[in-house]
């Protein structure tokens, strides 16, 4: 069994398997033989995904500081596009497949349901209450300095506030950057291809920032022992807000439950949508969250969800970044979107966040160190390899509980918040 889990394997397979699935999808591409809808797009998204994930998470600097695997996946598979190396048939495929036949949001209802469904209750109920306010104060100083500088270099606070402070605090690409790309481009009546060109470098680039600054934080805190609980978050510590939810074996027709359940709570959202004018991903996310709050759904259909999400996440996440680099990735327009006063606005977002958290988290009870690591950094991260990247970095492996608080929830919080601001600024 152990030579076996040694074996070298790209998207999950051994060479001996993924080398031929690799040639069929060559030849069937030259011979213009590839299938359309899922049956063609799966297997060519989730091939490429697995080979430039690899790359990624193998490249020193990116790796370490840029987010690896999933930014080399959307890049270069834009690059891929952009210097037509996919035939134009194939681009189409997956283009379709993401938006026409609705994969990308199929994707977002396993990820927001299972989730939310799948924390702890009193995690998230603390979460609300307690550390909740942390990330509001955060997000606050964040989105207003960045607004602020924006203004004040004539980039405009709006587009300062919309295109880059909101989408790095927004939890990553699938769980922010493109679900709020979403949201613009139906407010702004804009292609959300063009507004995620403008989002995607920001938070790249914000999330490479935010790592950096985690050892820097962590070098603070040695220095001024007052400011920092050595990885202890709280002054008053409770235990109970540290314990992840167990999940019992996997049964396979929990997946179908977790399915049904994901995809009725998206629904829902859309439904309410008509009557409520915020986004339905927004008010997907509030159903979800009063349904666990409440006791709604039962303990064994939460499990079916959380199990759901994880099977889409862990199987389907690499093939999803090559459809956003392919589908919602302009290689030409995000070139242009770089300026020293965009870097410049990249690094307010983050000191912001770091700012926010630090005042908002001490008169809470927190620790300043812990506090602007967890609900700061870990908002402006590219969510759960950034978890871990800037955990590492700050040697604060422990507080993983939290950095997940700020993933989930806070990312469920940005889209929320960007569907109320968006009636009122624009």
């Amino acid at each position: 069994m152990s030579t076996t889990e040694e074996k070298f394997k790209l998207a999950g397979l051994e060479m001996k398997y993924f080398i031929p699935i690799s040639i069929i999808l060559i030849i069937a591409v030259f011979l213009g033989k590839l299938p359309s809808g899922m049956l063609g797009a799966f297997p060519i998204m989730i091939i490429i995904g697995g080979l430039l994930d690899y790359i990624g998470n193998k490249t020193p600097i990116i790796k370490d500081y840029l987010g690896g695997g999933p930014i080399v996946i959307i890049f270069v598979s834009a690059a891929l596009v952009y210097f037509n190396l996919i035939p134009a048939k194939e681009v189409k495929i997956i283009k379709d497949f993401m938006t026409t036949q609705s994969f990308l949001d199929f994707y977002i209802a396993a990820l927001i349901v299972g989730s939310i469904l799948g924390m702890n209750r009193k995690l998230l109920i603390k979460a609300a209450v307690g550390y909740l306010p942390v990330i509001i104060g955060g997000v606050t100083v964040s989105l207003l300095l960045t607004g602020i500088i924006g203004y004040i270099s004539g980039y405009g606070f709006v587009n300062a506030v919309f295109y880059i402070a909101i989408p790095i605090m927004g939890g990553g690409m699938g769980a922010g950057a493109v679900p709020l790309s979403q949201i613009f481009g139906q407010a702004l009546q804009k292609d959300p291809t063009q507004l995620l060109a403008v989002m995607v470098p920001a938070v790249a680039l914000g999330n490479a920032l935010a790592i950096v600054s985690a050892g820097i934080l962590d070098k603070i805190g040695k220095r001024f022992p007052s400011l920092s609980g050595n990885g202890k978050l709280l002054k008053t510590q409770d235990s109970e807000m540290s314990k992840e939810k167990e999940h019992t074996p996997l049964k396979y027709e929990e997946l179908g439950k977790g399915l049904l359940l994901a995809t009725s709570f998206f629904i829902l959202g859309n439904v309410l949508s008509k009557f409520i004018p915020i986004h339905a991903y927004a008010l997907m996310i509030i159903s979800v969250a009063i349904a666990k709050i409440f006791g709604i759904v039962d303990e064994y259909y939460e499990e079916c969800c959380a199990k759901w999400f994880n099977f889409i996440m862990k199987n389907f996440t690499s093939g999803l970044l090559v459809g956003i680099g392919v589908a919602y990735t302009s290689l030409k327009e995000v070139i242009e979107a770089f300026s020293p006063i965009y870097l410049l606005l990249v690094a307010t977002t983050v000191i912001g966040a770091i700012i926010g958290t630090a005042i908002v988290g001490h008169l809470i009870g927190f620790y300043v160190i812990e506090g602007s690591i967890t609900a700061g950094l870990c908002m402006a991260n590219m969510g759960g390899t950034g978890d871990v990247a800037v955990m590492s970095a700050s040697h604060r492996m422990e507080l993983m509980p939290f950095s997940q608080i700020s993933s989930r929830i806070g990312g469920a919080f940005m889209l929320l918040l960007t569907s109320l601001l968006i009636n009122f600024l624009l």
